[in-house]
């Protein structure tokens, strides 16, 4: 089994890295493969709705997005870390969500998603509210832990001492790995759930 993780901010060592490498520590003590991605610091370009992806299946920047989306697609679960700006994730990381997950052609459904959230002080919760709706909106069961996931702290040696955030990292990590074992035995011995042709809600003359 394989966990890609996204590490959403500029400070490649700071409090998101120290959260996801404690969870990090857990997949691997449990034979799960993990791959860490760093992306907060690098230049992502947000979505232009050219409609590129409708037809080619990947975003027409041919950047990071198409290069993790060949990762995620092979993937059994992914982690997304943010940072809280303002109450709310990263911005390099919310284009680089919204372009992966509309452009990415590949089913998501039923691969495990996990949300982790760092914060000194606020915005924490609004922020893990952001995160999870690209999960729940794909059909990935969301991974939870003994609280909220996420750590409190200005750098990571403050993480360090935020025992009760790192515990929560470890037991989110062990639910996950719960997860997508349970997940996989269900579709070799059931299949996927039965999934209707979608319906699109729309009201283009009042009337409907």
């Amino acid at each position: 089994m394989k966990v890609l993780l996204i590490n959403g901010s500029p400070n490649l060592n700071g409090c998101v890295n120290r959260a996801l490498k404690e969870m990090i520590n857990v997949f691997e003590n449990e034979g799960v493969e993990t791959e860490l991605i760093d992306l907060g610091n690098k230049d992502i370009q947000g979505c232009i709705a050219c409609g590129y992806c409708h037809t080619h299946g990947s975003c027409a920047f041919n950047d990071l997005v198409n290069e993790v989306a060949e990762k995620f697609k092979c993937a059994d679960g992914l982690v997304v870390g943010s940072p809280v700006y303002y109450s709310s994730p990263n911005g390099t990381l919310i284009s680089f969500l919204d372009r992966l997950f509309y452009s990415a052609s590949f089913e998501k459904r039923m691969k495990v998603g996990a949300a982790v959230v760092s914060c000194r002080r606020g915005g924490n919760t609004a922020t893990f509210d952001v995160l999870n709706k690209y999960f729940t909106i794909s059909e990935m069961p969301i991974a939870s832990s003994s609280y909220w996931n996420m750590v409190h702290g200005f750098t990571a040696e403050d993480v360090e001492k935020d025992l009760e955030g790192l515990q929560t990292m470890r037991n989110l990590a062990n639910n996950m790995i719960f997860l997508m074992r349970g997940i996989k035995l269900a579709k070799e011995k059931y299949g996927l759930p039965l999934k209707e042709k979608r319906v699109s809600t729309s009201f283009p003359d009042g009337k409907n």
